[in-house]
């Protein structure tokens, strides 16, 4: 297995999952394959997985971390707005389990030439998928003053979203902003001196805001969550890992949205998040901020 990432909250996950013998399991975030190893180990003979995943590097190291398994893995190059599909694909109607790890991946962040990280020179692309879509540079050099600010302030929540637009407008009159050091200059020097001494870095929030954007993780989150909840066997279960809070409230509130009403679908197996223990934060820092909810399908218009 690739060393490159470490699946986070994956004890939690397979607990909550509990994974058997001969279930069908759903990874819509596949990366490397860690946590689908997991699942796969715990669960023993004849369980199967069905991998999804839009970066097609990640799924090369994953069908390697993955490929003792054989048959039972079946693989996908596609993100998760698209899961019905796969599953149908894949040759099943219902499944046992679906996970979700959001966010970026230490894979993607520890590769200079994607662009995903502030700390590292590279190209400002930003897609998980790079074979289509625009990029990080796409938005920074072409979208208006306004727009750029709005999508740093709702996707970043970055309260210096004005200042950091109207910088990066003036910044790329004098040239296209095409590296990640590059757009980390323009925020440098925009930036008052007190907000880049805080605990976060200061281009913590924009990079943030870019990639999400980039790659519509928050449009196409509630849509997946619903069409998972429906692939699920009754007494299925759905995990999701968040990295931030815009994330986390999508889930919070799609899960609360199907656990009401008058036809609940899903009962809520973690009333708050579970979250790391600080033994895994300190193996793994990407954890710190990791929230896991699950919920579990019952029968329709049964009362959880």
């Amino acid at each position: 297995m690739n060393d490159a990432h470490i699946p986070v909250l994956v004890e939690e996950i397979c607990f909550w999952l509990n994974p058997l013998p001969g279930g069908i399991y759903v990874d819509c975030t596949l990366g490397v394959g860690g946590t689908s190893l997991k699942i796969l180990e715990k669960a023993g003979n004849d369980a199967h997985i069905i991998g999804l995943d839009r970066d097609h590097q990640a799924i090369v190291y994953a069908k390697k971390t993955l490929s003792k398994f054989g048959k039972s893995v079946k693989i996908f190059n596609g993100n998760f707005s698209h899961i019905k599909d796969f599953v149908l694909e894949a040759g099943y109607e219902k499944v046992d389990g679906i996970v979700f790890d959001l966010g970026v991946s230490s894979l993607q962040l520890d590769q200079p030439e994607r662009g995903f990280s502030f700390s590292l020179s590279g190209p400002l692309d930003m897609r998980m998928d790079q074979t289509q879509g625009v990029t990080a540079a796409d938005l920074v050099n072409y979208l208006p003053e306004k727009e750029l600010a709005d999508i740093i302030f709702s996707y970043g929540e970055e309260r210096y979203s004005r200042r950091i637009a109207r910088a990066i407008v003036q910044a790329r009159q004098a040239g296209f902003i095409q590296t990640t050091q590059a757009l980390v200059t323009v925020l440098q020097h925009a930036l008052p001196l007190a907000y880049k001494k805080g605990r976060l870095h200061f281009a913590t929030r924009t990079f943030q805001a870019l990639r999400i954007r980039v790659n519509r993780e928050l449009d196409l989150l509630e849509p997946a969550l619903r069409d998972a909840v429906e692939l699920l066997k009754e007494g299925g279960r759905v995990c999701v890992v968040a990295f931030h809070s815009l994330e986390d409230r999508i889930v919070k509130h799609a899960f609360r949205s199907m656990a009401r009403g008058e036809r609940p679908q899903i009962s809520l197996l973690t009333k708050k998040p579970v979250i790391p223990s600080e033994t895994e934060i300190r193996h793994n820092p990407r954890a710190r901020s990791a929230k896991l909810r699950v919920a579990e399908r019952i029968p329709e218009g049964e009362n959880p």
